[in-house]
């Protein structure tokens, strides 16, 4: 693949610069004013890894929904991951990096009926139901499918539901849609449920892989021989969490009513989203304006400060009102002292709604500071706008040396994904203006020296069918990794 655009460039940093030091590069870059994304890509690598090592048995499927960066869908399909995509235009993105269409999952299980032509037409088969009329609707265009009955199974405290929504009662609803499915000649080779996104309460997944057996167990009274079981998302990805816990309940409630070793083998995967990007992207905004209170009693004293920055809830922090999103500033500054006011956070746009942050307290910020705020990488981006003119931040990609050593080689990702230099050459782009109002062109850079790495990744093995027409496996990925020890 050939890339282009400078934004699309990962850029490689040296083993002493984190996201954190790039990022007050960029702020402190002459003209910078709009607000930015650092993207740290090993950190999804790392939360691969996690993932596999804690849940060896289910195999992940990326939410797009949940973050559809097309550098993300390279990083994950590099590292073997599949896709859960909801509607035709996020299949056409997972397969425009070369992603064959075995390893993707229609999980709407409300499809228009051109998305599901369409998914016919470009052999996307694996998919979701859990309605009459969506059986009608594959039956018709596409009756060839492999279809998931998708049952619902919440976590009443799950950060955003979706059992109102999606999934049919396994007890009630399940048995009369298989019935129709046999009718109907439709082949159902599996279960799905989704707990919801962000779950709180990691025992919910056994309750609903229990479920699912009995599932199961009455499609084969029908002659259905199932073979996959899908846990669906729920998976935290924020700093500090884990889904160790949620690891630990899936792979007791696996062995329990799912062993490896039954008579039919099933196949697991689960479709984390935010798992995987949430704690990668942070976004730095400035402190363009700002409007001190007085206090009506004495109005010599400043009773709140409201502070302005250029990203609010049109934009970034949309998740505070799809995502019940609750975000915490940082000061870029982190050595500020003084005194603490009470105080709000406001976005850029003419708009009251327009609200980041209700009250609390803060050191006095001036005016062209820069806050920061992490974990910004899941129901962002994907929803953002600019509205009353203001731009979707632009995202500045880094990794390490070692993770470059990793993906440089690995389909869809090549050499030219990638440049050297601890500063984004991208933040130049009409922004760094000498005296003349010409860009002035100002590079960091430094010498590769090698590196051995100790542990390479196990990740699952990948078919890729790329536009070069060439092949790639995960045994070429290690074998390339293992050559590096000789």
């Amino acid at each position: 693949m050939k890339v282009t655009e400078l934004d699309e460039r990962i850029h490689v940093v040296d083993a002493n610069t984190d996201y954190l030091s790039v990022m007050k590069t960029i702020a402190e870059s002459s003209g910078q004013e709009d607000p930015f994304y650092v993207l740290d890509i090993g950190d999804i690598v790392y939360k691969h890894k996690q993932f596999k090592q804690v849940m060896p048995r289910v195999y992940p499927y990326y939410a797009v929904k949940c973050n559809d960066s097309l550098m993300v869908i390279e990083i994950l399909a590099a590292l073997g991951t599949g896709f859960d995509c909801a509607s035709k235009a996020e299949i056409n993105k997972v397969m425009s990096v070369g992603v064959d269409s075995n390893r993707i999952l229609f999980a709407n299980p409300a499809k228009p009926s051109s998305h599901i032509a369409h998914a016919a037409a470009v052999g996307v088969d694996l998919m979701t139901f859990d309605g009459e009329a969506e059986l009608y609707k594959v039956k018709k265009l596409h009756p060839t499918a492999k279809m998931v009955i998708r049952v619902r199974c919440d976590d009443e405290n799950a950060q955003c539901q979706l059992g109102m929504k999606f999934g049919c009662d396994a007890e009630t609803e399940a048995p009369r849609l298989l019935k129709l499915a046999c009718t109907l000649g439709l082949d159902v080779v599996g279960v799905s449920f989704h707990v919801g996104s962000g779950c709180r309460n990691p025992p919910v997944f056994r309750r609903a892989i229990k479920t699912a057996r009995g599932v199961f167990d009455y499609a084969k009274t029908l002659g259905y021989t199932m073979t996959l079981l899908d846990l669906g998302g729920g998976y935290p990805g924020d700093r500090g969490t884990s889904i160790q816990k949620i690891a630990d309940v899936v792979n007791e409630a696996l062995n329990d009513y799912f062993p490896e070793d039954a008579e039919v083998p099933v196949h697991v995967i689960a479709e984390p989203g935010r798992y995987y990007v949430s704690s990668a992207y942070t976004l730095a905004c400035n402190v363009h304006s700002k409007r001190e209170i007085k206090s009506p009693a004495d109005n010599s004293t400043i009773s709140h400060v409201m502070y302005y920055i250029n990203d609010g809830v049109y934009g970034s922090f949309n998740n505070i009102l799809y995502d019940h999103y609750e975000p915490t500033p940082i000061l870029m500054n982190e050595n500020k002292r003084g005194k603490f006011y009470p105080s709000s956070i406001w976005g850029p746009t003419c708009d009251g709604l327009d609200k980041v942050i209700d009250s609390m307290l803060l050191p006095e910020i001036e005016l062209g500071e820069w806050i920061y705020f992490e974990n910004m990488g899941a129901y962002t981006l994907a929803v953002a706008s600019p509205f009353n003119g203001f731009p979707v931040p632009k995202v500045h990609i880094i990794a390490d040396e070692k993770i470059w050593l990793l993906l440089k080689d690995t389909l869809p990702l090549t050499e030219e994904h990638f440049v050297f230099g601890n500063t984004p050459t991208n933040i130049h782009l009409g922004l760094d203006i000498d005296g003349n109002g010409r860009r002035a062109d100002v590079q960091h850079v430094w010498n590769m020296e090698p590196i051995e790495i100790n542990l390479p990744l196990a990740l699952p093995p990948i078919t890729m069918t790329c536009r070069d027409t060439q092949k790639s496996s995960f045994d070429s990925f290690i074998h390339h990794v293992d050559s590096m020890h000789q």
